[in-house]
């Protein structure tokens, strides 16, 4: 009979404060999410200070929770992992100190995690993931192709050289007077369009898998401010489709070509804008004809948890790759140094 293996995670790159107690690397028994979105809408983004303060407020209390709703008792936690980087320093100390806090006191191993390989990992909460794989994250913070070829081995092919598309979204909500986080509403506008503004690709050079979206987010103010020169209200919904259409284009083509390149055996979808309706549907257009599966989690396990820095923590707790009481937050932090155990 399988030892059960119990990891207490922590979750606070950004603006969500997370714990979760994941069993065996697959099994959530609790996932407590404690968002900022409403604190730093008014700001129209995440405001780092702020969102460092938000955490030490809400950390004992959603620690507290995480370990309540999973029935548990401390004395029985087999582990503490912790995301590590990369993200907003401040943020991610807030995390590391209480990780380290509590897995000294309980004498228990401590992990660090990469944030990305938790996205990637989450996938892993909901389907056997099988290699070869590529995974696309798209987030707020990252827009990444990563081949992972042997579980925790990763190679990162493509990535944005300016904005994630996650903040582009935001950035062109913001400049079409839409709600923060912008995703969500260009999504939906998107949807409701009766033409579309053609807008630009970015498709680099030939052979590129990285991606570029600050061309395109200036096309979407150009067609705002000539409106505006010439008195007419800009065709918001026209505009949301015609940026989201160069978007998807650009990600699933990419993403696709990496697929066939690679021999990849499944597409993963990861991060915060795995939300989103036009992506999901053109991926799964895309897989289907290619024969390939397309594995996205649900919702909330897109975006920022602590689930999904459990499941990438399992990689480490089978290897017995632990860190020392000396662990650093890492806001800039390789994936593949993660994945190799050389940090």
């Amino acid at each position: 009979m399988m030892k059960r293996e119990l990891l207490l995670a922590v979750e606070t790159s950004c603006d969500e404060t997370s714990a979760a107690v994941v069993e065996n690397g697959v099994t959530i028994l609790s996932n407590v999410v404690s968002s900022q979105i409403e604190t730093h809408k008014k700001f129209g983004g995440v405001v780092p200070e702020i969102a460092s303060r938000k955490h030490v407020e809400s950390m004992t209390r959603i620690l507290e929770e995480a370990v309540r709703e999973a029935g548990v008792e401390l004395r029985e936690l087999s582990a503490i992992a912790v995301t590590q980087g990369p993200g907003l320093v401040g943020s991610l100390l807030v995390g590391v100190i209480a990780a380290k806090s509590l897995a000294y006191a309980l004498e228990i191993p401590l992990i660090g995690v990469h944030h990305i390989a938790g996205h990637i990992y989450a996938n892993a909460l909901v389907q056997e993931l099988t290699y070869p794989l590529m995974a696309l994250v798209a987030s707020g913070g990252h827009t990444e192709l990563v081949h992972v070829a042997s579980e925790g081995e990763f190679r990162i092919i493509g990535r944005t050289r300016d904005d994630a598309v996650g903040e582009a979204y935001d950035k062109v909500a913001r400049a079409m007077g839409l709600p923060y986080p912008g995703g969500p509403h260009v999504d939906k506008l998107a949807s409701q369009a009766d033409e579309e503004i053609v807008l630009p690709r970015a498709w680099l050079e030939d052979d590129s898998y990285d991606f570029s979206f600050s061309g395109l987010k200036s096309a979407v103010l150009a067609q705002v401010n000539q409106a505006k020169m010439k008195g007419d209200v800009v065709n918001r919904a026209g505009l949301a489709l015609g940026f989201q259409r160069s978007t998807v284009d650009v990600l699933v083509t990419k993403a696709m070509r990496a697929v066939r390149e690679f021999g990849s055996r499944q597409l993963l979808l990861c991060g915060g804008v795995a939300a989103n309706r036009g992506l999901r549907e053109a991926l799964g257009e895309a897989c289907a004809a290619a024969g390939v599966p397309l594995v996205v989690p649900p919702m909330s396990l897109c975006t920022d948890n602590a689930a999904m820095i459990a499941a990438a923590g399992h990689l480490k707790w089978k290897r017995g790759e632990f860190a020392g009481l000396g662990l650093k937050a890492e806001p800039l932090f390789s994936l593949e140094d993660w994945g190799a155990g050389t940090v």
